[in-house]
């Protein structure tokens, strides 16, 4: 699959990747931009090209029949995400029951335009303790760009400057979507 998925990406779709995936057992990584649907299934095709297990999370609901083997399959875990459960404190959980867990999420929390991005990634690295690496899905250059992982610090403002300078300039597959 490893290198089915290299030559997809890189000789059909003419693909690059800049920086390598970091060997860690367990992160947050912050896909920004987030603006089309197919983003996602770009994100399954760089997974198997990093050939590393990328994680997400889907309400619990999705993980039943008849597709719930599709999700646990391309690296879902279920939440309960109803209005009396805390999000943050799930995915930690999970965090803390798991060898391995690296948690990609769109921090945007839409496909539409956003001027500031969502805090939860942030207070969940915080809380579980693991690194955030920064991933841009950069479709005006075709170029997926990896950061070196950071671990918050507690100068929220201040990383967050970091994150937006990161994705500066980036464009995403409907670029006036992009942050």
């Amino acid at each position: 699959m490893h290198q089915l998925a290299k030559f997809i990406y890189f000789k059909v779709l003419g693909w690059k990747l800049v920086g390598t995936f970091p060997n860690v057992d367990k992160c947050v990584v912050i896909v920004i931009p987030h603006t089309h649907w197919l983003d996602f299934f770009l994100g399954l095709l760089v997974r198997k090209v990093v050939n590393q297990e990328i994680n997400y999370i889907g309400k619990k609901s999705l993980f039943k029949p008849p597709f719930g083997w599709f999700f646990r399959w391309t690296g879902g875990a279920p939440v309960d995400r109803s209005k009396n459960s805390n999000t943050v404190d799930s995915v930690v959980q999970i965090f803390n029951e798991r060898q391995v867990f690296r948690f990609a999420l769109a921090p945007e929390g839409t496909r539409k335009k956003v001027q500031e991005l969502r805090t939860g990634f942030y207070h969940i690295a915080k809380k579980a303790q693991v690194p955030i690496v920064m991933v841009a899905f950069d479709f005006g250059k075709k170029e997926v760009k990896i950061a070196e992982p950071f671990l918050p610090s507690d100068h929220q403002e201040n990383d967050f400057n970091r994150i937006r300078e990161f994705y500066k300039g980036v464009k995403g597959k409907v670029p006036e979507y992009s942050f």
